[in-house]
């Protein structure tokens, strides 16, 4: 796990030492324990290293190999002992115990068709001497950032947006994104990014860049396979071979030689990886495995009496943090550095923290649920879809014990009808509660996104894999990786396992949601190993956050206030007429925190509006 940096010429022209060195440089936090680079012709690539297999020297890079081919990778690549064993059945011999090695030689063997046979998350770029290329390539599922911009005659790439800012003396907002995040609360859903010409890899792409001729081309190397097969399986098979795969994929994701923990939420699936994961560790004879919890400091949302009943039931250590409101308040800045876009609200900052304080405790690798709900049916905002599935004498009875097994009333369950299926209404609602955007900026948003979310709804397996490609794990995901990079700690996710996913989206959608219980497969799968409390919980929080006595505090009443106020892009696109009502109540916090958002992230990075 690193940080990467690439920089071509496009005029022919050597790169400047300083110029690399300055982008590698910012990202210096994910990757502390060393710095390499290699200087081609006209390009010129940069590398912070985060040691996690083989610690030794032969793990530095950028990474020779054969004096064919040259890398600058970000990632971890499971499976990579199991490859590494067919290519050396091949007769290809090792120098390292590297998982960068294993990459090089599978280029080798395989072409661009080496990332098929990665089990893992990647952002890399292999600099082929032969065929006078680069080729990058990003994971599955985007897990890993990989930025790039063209400017002054540069292509430029990087793990974060900061590092392409400093080929800019001006850098302006995407107004476009910024509409979709401010009005819909959109993100990550195109390969764009808040900021003007500057985009991302999308997840399962390869990028191949033409040194000869300064072109580059993007292909598409991967697409999600559904087994239908697997659909016809009985209830207690498929329970059977979910259980299975979960656990194969935590034993990969155990593969390490520093200290690995796990984030424990005491919700259904960090609980699930968590156990599996300190089960494991105690079949191995390790020492006991670690869990971090972030408690809340409001009673209602306070998950910290089950994360100690997981913890106690598995034999780990827990260690929690309770994070005060001026702790949240005096990270204000720096988390919104660290996301480098506008994000949803102070759940990240919860995330933050638990990334912190793996940190002190020496735990560089975390693994977390991420995923769960997206693959198996978690969101209650899922109901309307599967219903929809079912024939019409099974939709009264599930919907009857939708309202029984869940904590939502039989309004909201109508209302989440209504909302998500009904694209009309959604943005006739989003309309009404951002009228106060000037008309020009409102021709600029896209309504046809909406549109296609809200037709997903109509398909379970259409609307699973539009949450996983666009609209919902893409920016968990970023969040995630910018959360644990800034703090040098590499987060590791079971539950998005491409095999385990293929496997997920495969079963009968009646084992995910059962009698109005969300995720019953997963909750059957590890009933024997969870105690009851929490393998059948209701209720689910994730990272909360006392976000009320947040929005009381006056300082922080006062710091919104003076931010929206003053913030040029906020004056530009506001009707001024609305200011005020904007600001009289507190009660919006959702629009308030978007406002507040943009205004810092403008001041944080210096960003202007093309008026």
């Amino acid at each position: 796990m690193c940080g990467i940096s690439g920089i071509i010429n496009k005029n022919g022209k050597s790169v400047f030492k300083e110029a690399i060195k300055k982008i590698n440089n910012i990202i210096a936090h994910r990757g502390p324990d060393g710095e390499g680079y290699y200087f081609g012709k006209n390009f010129t690539f940069g590398h912070r290293r985060l040691a996690i297999i083989d610690l030794s020297k032969a793990g530095h890079q950028p990474m020779h190999y054969d004096n064919k081919y040259v890398i600058t990778y970000n990632g971890e690549i499971y499976n990579y002992l199991e490859i590494k064993e067919i290519l050396m059945k091949e007769g290809f011999v090792f120098h390292s115990h590297t998982d960068t090695e294993v990459i090089l030689a599978s280029y080798d063997k395989w072409g661009f068709n080496c990332v098929n046979k990665f089990n893992g998350m990647w952002a890399f770029a292999i600099y082929d001497k032969e065929k006078e290329l680069i080729f990058c390539s990003r994971d599955r599922f985007g897990v890993k950032p990989f930025y790039y911009t063209e400017v002054n005659e540069m292509f430029v790439f990087g793990s974060e947006i900061k590092q392409l800012l400093e080929m800019y003396s001006k850098r302006y907002a995407n107004l476009t994104i910024l509409l979709d995040y401010l009005i819909f609360g959109l993100e990550d859903h195109t390969n764009e990014t808040f900021f003007e010409n500057i985009y991302k890899l999308e997840q399962s792409h390869n990028l191949i860049y033409n040194i000869k001729t300064n072109t580059f081309k993007i292909e598409r190397y991967y697409d999600i396979t559904i087994d239908k097969n697997i659909s016809k399986l009985s209830e207690d098979d498929s329970i059977k071979l979910y259980k299975t795969e979960l656990e194969r994929a935590v034993r990969l994701r155990l593969r390490s030689d520093v200290k690995v923990g796990s984030c424990l939420s005491g919700g259904l699936d960090s609980s699930s990886v968590a156990t599996i994961a300190s089960r494991l560790c105690h079949e191995n004879g390790d020492n006991q495995f670690s869990a971090i919890h972030a408690k809340s400091i409001e009673d209602k949302t306070d998950e910290s009496c089950y994360a100690k009943i997981i913890t106690e039931n598995a034999d780990m250590e827990l260690h929690v943090v309770e994070p005060k409101i001026e702790d949240f308040l005096s990270y204000i800045d720096e988390v919104i550095y660290t996301q480098e876009e506008p994000f949803g609200g102070f759940s990240i900052y919860m995330q933050y923290f638990v990334m912190q304080k793996a940190k002190e405790i020496g735990c560089k690798v975390m693994l977390d649920g991420q995923g769960g709900d997206e693959t198996l049916l978690g969101y209650e905002r899922y109901y309307p879809a599967y219903l929809r599935s079912l024939p019409l004498y099974r939709k009264i009875t599930e919907f009857a014990r939708s309202l029984k097994n869940s904590k939502l009333t039989i309004k909201e369950l109508i209302l989440y009808f209504i909302y998500f299926t009904v694209y009309q209404i959604r943005i006739r609602q989003c309309l009404k509660r951002y009228k106060f955007i000037k008309d020009k900026y409102l021709k600029l948003i896209n309504k046809n996104t909406v549109k296609e979310i809200s037709k997903s709804y109509k398909d379970i397996l259409k609307l699973q894999l539009n949450e996983i490609k666009r609209v919902q794990m893409p920016h968990l995901l970023k969040y995630e990786d910018k959360n644990s990079m800034r703090n040098s700690i590499e987060t590791r996710l079971p539950f998005i396992d491409y095999k385990i996913l293929e496997t997920a989206l495969s079963l009968n959608n009646k084992f995910k949601i059962k009698h109005g219980w969300t995720k019953f497969i997963l909750r059957r799968a590890i009933n024997d190993i969870l105690p009851e409390s929490v393998a059948w919980r209701k209720n689910k929080f994730g990272f909360e956050t006392p976000e009320r006595d947040i929005f009381k505090d006056s300082h922080f009443q006062e710091l919104i206030k003076k931010e929206i106020y003053n913030s040029i892009i906020l004056n530009e696109i506001i009707d001024g007429s609305y200011k005020n009502t904007i600001l009289e109540s507190f009660n919006d916090k959702i629009t308030l925190w978007k406002l507040f958002n943009i205004a810092r992230w403008e001041k944080k990075y210096n960003v202007q509006i093309k008026i």
